[in-house]
């Protein structure tokens, strides 16, 4: 039994030690368990082949007994031809994942949240986050056959109105990234919302009924009471974005790479997959990886320093 001390102004009560309070709620860290097994296996272990990047790799040799060569790979990537544009191209569809598609799911969950048909809203919702539930393979297959040139639903309705019904919109550079943004826009923004939705739920209803008192309609309320009441939900996932900056994704970007879009299409998740799974070169390609994690780990602790200096909101 904890015990108490009682004193002329406060009553202290001890706690149980850590190995008793972890078996009093062992179904709870049994249910935790997989998630621990998982992050330590999939995400930590991982972390020591890092090493290659630093060594030449031979199978014969393993990792261990591979030769070290030091800096060798990196002062090989930032003296390449391809270091510029491969960055650029990063930093771009960056940007445009983690900085212009975050507001997004944001505006809709505000949306589905001011809707009163609770019919229409799950109907909404259900549209909204089944795009969610499809593969890259199967959306970008879509996407093809949609922006066909000549035979695609878009060219045909270009045609129907006497435009020109030829264009091979993904062979063309300059459409590239507004297709990619149009592309994640229509997979992601329904599950993005589901956080927010969760956030704005949570926000005290006598917030609103003060703010109507006081002659606040709809847009103010969502102006001076649901969005700072979401603040804090927003600044952290903001936060965790901001890694995402130069991780393009390679599943994507390797689909929808074609002669015409290479330009503006070739980043460095694909190029790490490039020279390391089919040139066989993985300590060059570890070493790219590495400056993408270092490069990530130092934007998500600076975000974090910022976001807590202006906003009280950060992940520690």
């Amino acid at each position: 039994m904890n015990k108490a001390i009682v004193g002329p102004e406060r009553i202290v009560v001890g706690r149980k030690p850590l190995w008793k309070r972890i078996l009093g709620c062992w179904p709870l860290y049994l249910m935790l368990l997989p998630a621990i097994v998982y992050y330590i296996v999939i995400c930590y272990v991982p972390i020591f082949g890092n090493v290659l990047a630093f060594k030449d790799y031979s199978f014969k040799k393993g990792i261990w007994g591979s030769p070290w060569v030091g800096m060798k790979y990196f002062r090989m990537f930032f003296t390449s031809y391809d270091c510029r544009r491969l960055i650029l191209n990063t930093l771009h569809i960056g940007f445009i994942k983690c900085i212009l598609e975050f507001p997004f799911a944001i505006i809709l969950a505000l949306l589905l949240n001011e809707m009163r048909a609770l019919r229409y809203k799950k109907l909404t919702q259900t549209i909204t986050y089944l795009p969610h539930f499809l593969s890259s393979v199967i959306i970008i297959t879509m996407l093809q056959r949609i922006l066909a040139p000549n035979t695609g639903v878009l060219n045909q309705i270009i045609g129907r109105f006497g435009g020109d019904s030829s264009t091979f919109y993904l062979m063309k550079a300059e459409y590239f990234h507004r297709t990619l943004f149009l592309m994640d826009i229509w997979r992601n923004i329904g599950w993005d919302s589901i956080i927010y939705l969760g956030a704005i739920a949570a926000v005290d209803q006598e917030l609103y009924e003060a703010a109507n008192i006081d002659g606040c309609n709809r847009l103010g309320q969502i102006w001076h009471v649901t969005l700072p009441g979401i603040r804090s939900t927003i600044g952290l996932l903001f936060i965790m974005g901001v890694g995402g900056l130069l991780s393009s994704g390679f599943e994507q970007m390797w689909l929808l790479r074609t002669p015409g879009n290479m330009s503006v299409a070739d980043t460095l998740d694909v190029w790490v997959v490039r020279i390391g799974l089919q040139k066989g070169q993985f300590g060059y390609a570890s070493s790219v990886g590495l400056v993408q994690g270092v490069v990530g780990l130092v934007l998500v602790v600076t975000a974090n320093t910022i976001c807590k200096k202006s906003t009280e909101v950060g992940l520690w």
